[in-house]
């Protein structure tokens, strides 16, 4: 009786339709469209969707159209909008076209900071991946303690960043640094840590692998957690040795986490601005300056703050990223992976 029911309610469905076709003039059922089909299906959803995406468009969408257009001026302090007192200056600022971009990628400073950036990026994402998968193995193991070292492995990411980065500054300072006390006991002469270009860009790395090594450490200790033990039995049983077992089952096993966490934290790692002007400003000289750290600079330290310069570095940050992105799926799919 229910199956029977069903089938009248469908078959009057598809008699509507037929009619509301053949109403039209066409004698053919006029099939609804896509966009239609999915707000009548699932219109609770986009209801409760519609509030958030309308204010990450007003936060997010406004300021990088704004950015893009500026982008395309020639605005500075000078020539914006602005109130002096009761008088109100309106802009002079002129379109330029791509010229900002043609300067930026052209010349030195953009691709010297570049090159650092891509550097510091690729170094801290290794460091961390490596030392997260290392800690995350030995604490799958049953030992004496392992929730005390969780805690204690997790707690870099639980202090606030600019804690932790005032912490390390301190531990870095060259005359009372805790760092060159202790190498200063045991007879060698204090490092420069922070005043020193190279000294400096190894100092920034350590803080932001410091920082990051817990996240990576809970994400593929998840990952680890979620292998079943029967593999590694069957292969232990197999005489497969901990290489072979890691190679052919924990790596495998750890892919969709390890790709997922590799992206995430090469796009925090690339944007990473706290620890370095919180340690460094970019300094010393302009060594540890970042792609975000010099964008910041020009549009709120330099006189004239360049706005249209700022806005050009953060257009070509946001590209850079969605090419890693696009390029960094492709070569996933062409392993095999869906992501």
């Amino acid at each position: 009786m229910a199956v029977h029911t069903s089938q009248s309610v469908a078959k009057a469905a598809d008699d509507d339709t037929v009619a509301r076709g053949r109403s039209r003039g066409t004698g053919t059922p006029t099939p609804p469209g896509r966009l239609r089909r999915a707000l009548s299906t699932h219109w609770y959803a986009w209801t409760m969707v519609a509030p958030v995406v309308v204010v990450i468009g007003v936060i997010i969408g406004y300021p990088l159209v704004r950015g893009i257009y500026l982008s395309m001026t020639d605005a500075n302090e000078r020539n914006v909008a602005r109130s002096i007192g009761v008088n109100h200056l309106p802009a002079t600022y002129e379109f330029v076209g791509l010229d900002n971009y043609t300067e930026a990628l052209t010349g030195e400073q953009f691709l010297g900071t570049l090159g650092w950036t891509l550097v510091w990026t690729v170094s801290c994402v290794t460091i961390t991946f490596c030392l997260g998968m290392a800690l995350a193995n030995i604490l799958n193991r049953r030992i004496a303690g392992r929730s005390a070292y969780r805690m204690a492995l997790i707690l870099p990411w639980a202090i606030p960043g600019f804690v932790s980065v005032f912490a390390w500054r301190f531990l870095y300072n060259e005359d009372r640094g805790l760092l060159n006390k202790i190498l200063s006991g045991g007879g060698i002469d204090g490092i420069p840590w922070l005043n020193d270009p190279t000294w400096a860009k190894f100092s920034v790395i350590a803080v932001n692998v410091w920082l990051g090594v817990p996240f990576m450490m809970v994400a593929l200790l998840g990952g680890l957690q979620s292998i079943p033990s029967e593999h590694y039995e069957a292969a232990e049983m197999d005489g497969a040795t901990a290489w072979q077992r890691f190679r052919h089952i924990t790596l495998p096993g750890l892919r969709p986490v390890s790709t997922t966490v590799i992206l995430l934290s090469t796009i925090w790692t690339f944007n990473m601005f706290p620890v370095i002007y919180l340690l460094t400003r970019g300094g010393p000289g302009e060594a540890t300056q970042i792609l975000v750290t010099q964008a910041y600079k020009f549009s709120f330290e330099i006189s004239p703050r360049d706005f249209a310069q700022s806005s050009t570095w953060g257009v070509l940050i946001l590209v850079l990223l969605l090419i890693f992105a696009a390029v960094y799926r492709r070569v996933l799919r062409t392993q095999g992976d869906d992501w």
